[in-house]
């Protein structure tokens, strides 16, 4: 990233986001990308409590609407993501429940729903709950307590490994040959919930993920004449924006939901909902939710931390911690920012640990992690405003104070997010196959390990998703840990790459490592004043009220892993003085004004950067 202000790229400089996380955007244009990044989660946020609520009791007329657990839901997500991008790891990161915190909270209260009672034919049978804030086993409440100690635990286990630096220093030691099967495995592990909600209308699905893939790629340097921006500050020469690509998820989003209302107006039947769609149906959910309602911890009771909310919670935290790591890479990619620090992986694991215990204090469900389909978003617009990021967490708080207007989320159609999931989690999955170029994939070593974790990583998660029995220790807990963990892909992906790939004899360069051992000389006319270091601490840097708070060098526990140490200072030009060479980044969109990406130089052939 150049030094300019929102500057065009040339024929000389690489394609770069015209509103980067150290750069700023207009107002205007930063609240119409946080209107875009607000639609990209409120689709993830709705998937999240879709696919978990029909695993739990049916709902007594007294408990919580699932108005009010999507608006609590917001309400940490926007904290959170205020938290990751001003204290966190500062790149433009939205929170959401991820799919590492469904999976296991759907596999405790399965077991929770079979466990409270059974019949003489050996079916579950739910409790009535008497009491709003009752205990009786099997009853909804009960389950979303227990769940969200789980989370709880969950953000106490990410605070702690944030805080020690254990995440950072593991983070560092991951190579092309783990980040490349993580991060695709991380985009194909969704496939089946995206033809899930897709098969609702498959029509109205392909509509919005053709009109953003023509909008991103064919039409992606389009400028409407009302759309300019300044090209420095305070210049008087008005730049067009590249309005459709920048826009390509919130206008397709947009206008297929216009269709399908009109569509709904005039009694045109669009939707096909089977019996499990029609589980899935919130219909009145928001007539009686309240219009304002400010959450605070413990209004439906205090978590339940038992032994089974124990294991699950460590189980979410070691997924959701691979899940960001990956997203801290994918972001740092797509946006063309240097290597992350290891201070500033740490801060974001903090962040994170902070978010999900506000969640589990809330009651709700999921915790908050780095979202993959808002930095897939950002990726395809080409545009990660950290301001844009902000001003969304505001509006999640406000929504997670209205129930009411959360409520207005859940008429988005099915399909629309099943369309959502289909664009966004594509642009993970060619990100991480991009990570190939820098080790030797025609590697007899580095095929089986690719193969081997991959294949093994969408295998075993359907072998215990058909008979969990097999997994028996004898412990209950143990058990749920166990199931939560293999039921995770890419916690399995993370763990078979990381642990074959260190174990495996292969040279540096087969591997893809021999760059980081070869210091990178300064060179001469960068286009930042203190090369890499110098933009990294724009980047990943705390805000300046907040430096001059903390002393010159943090040694003493815990900053010494949380605030940029002595070692970046004395390291100079060597390997985290690496400057990005022209023309490198994902290639996953055009550039503006060229048919075709310009030729790799050799120092881009021989260095792989990797953001965690």
């Amino acid at each position: 990233m150049n030094g300019d202000h929102c500057g065009v790229p040339d024929a000389r400089s690489p394609v770069l986001p015209f509103c980067s996380p150290q750069k700023m955007c207009s107002w205007l244009m930063s609240c119409c990308l946080a209107l875009q990044h607000l639609a990209v989660q409120a689709s993830l946020l709705c998937i999240f409590h879709l696919l978990l609520l029909p695993t739990l009791p049916e709902e007594p007329s007294h408990a919580q609407t699932t108005s009010e657990l999507l608006a609590r839901s917001l309400f940490a997500c926007g904290i959170s993501t205020v938290l990751q991008t001003t204290l966190g790891s500062r790149l433009p990161l939205v929170q959401i429940p991820s799919f590492e915190y469904l999976v296991p909270a759907m596999v405790l209260s399965s077991h929770l729903s079979l466990d409270a009672s059974t019949d003489r034919n050996g079916t579950a049978v739910a409790s009535v709950c008497p009491a709003p804030h009752c205990t009786v086993a099997g009853s909804r409440a009960a389950l979303l307590r227990e769940v969200s100690g789980a989370v709880l635990v969950s953000g106490l286990v990410q605070l702690l490994l944030g805080v020690s630096g254990v995440w950072g220093w593991a983070a560092q030691c991951c190579g092309p040959m783990v980040l490349a099967p993580s991060l695709s495995i991380i985009g194909l592990s969704t496939y089946k919930e995206a033809a899930f909600f897709c098969s609702t209308n498959w029509g109205v699905a392909l509509l919005l993920v053709f009109l953003a893939v023509t909008f991103s790629q064919h039409l992606g340097s389009c400028h409407l004449p009302f759309c300019t921006r300044p090209q420095a500050p305070g210049g008087s020469i008005k730049l067009p924006v590249p309005t459709l690509r920048t826009f390509s998820i919130l206008l397709p989003f947009a206008g297929v939901c216009i269709i399908c209302a009109i569509l709904s107006h005039l009694h045109v039947p669009w939707e096909s909902l089977d019996l499990t769609m029609t589980e899935l149906s919130w219909t009145n959910s928001t007539f009686h939710a309240p219009w304002v309602r400010i959450p605070y911890a413990g209004e439906w009771g205090w978590p339940l931390l038992t032994s089974r909310a124990l294991s699950v919670g460590i189980a979410m935290a070691i997924g959701c911690c691979m899940n960001s790591m990956g997203c801290y890479v994918l972001c740092g990619r797509l946006l063309r920012a240097p290597r992350l620090p290891r201070h500033a992986c740490n801060r974001g694991l903090c962040a994170e640990g902070l978010g999900s215990l506000l969640a589990g204090l809330l009651g709700n469900p999921g915790g908050t992690a780095a979202s993959i389909a808002n930095t897939c978003a950002t990726g395809l617009t080409q545009a990660g405003s950290r301001l844009s990021v902000q001003v969304s967490a505001l509006a999640c708080m406000v929504l997670g104070m209205s129930p009411r207007l959360a409520g207005l989320l859940t008429r988005i159609p099915l399909a629309v997010h099943g369309g959502v999931l289909c664009v966004t989690y594509a642009v993970a999955v060619g990100t991480g196959i991009s990570y190939f170029q820098y080790a030797d994939i025609d590697s007899g070593r580095n095929i089986f390990i690719v193969g081997f974790a991959m294949f093994m990583a969408l295998l075993v998660p359907r072998w215990f998703g058909t008979a969990p029995a097999h997994l028996a220790t004898g412990w209950v807990a143990l058990d749920l840990l166990f199931l939560s963990l293999l039921m995770v892909p890419v916690f399995l992906t993370g763990f078979l790459s990381f642990f074959l790939e260190n174990t495996v004899s292969g040279t540096l360069e087969e591997r893809g490592l021999l760059s980081e051992l070869v210091p990178q000389k300064a060179r001469a006319g960068d286009g930042h004043p203190l090369g890499e270091r110098g933009e990294a601490r724009q980047v990943y840097g705390l805000p300046a009220g907040l430096q001059r708070l903390l002393p010159s060098s943090c040694k003493a526990f815990p900053c010494c892993f949380l605030c940029p140490g002595i070692e970046e200072e004395e390291e100079g030009s060597c390997a985290t003085e690496e400057t990005i060479a022209p023309g490198e980044g994902t290639q996953l969109l055009p550039k503006p004004g060229s048919g075709e990406s310009q030729p790799a130089s050799e120092t881009e052939i021989s260095t792989w950067h990797t953001v965690a």
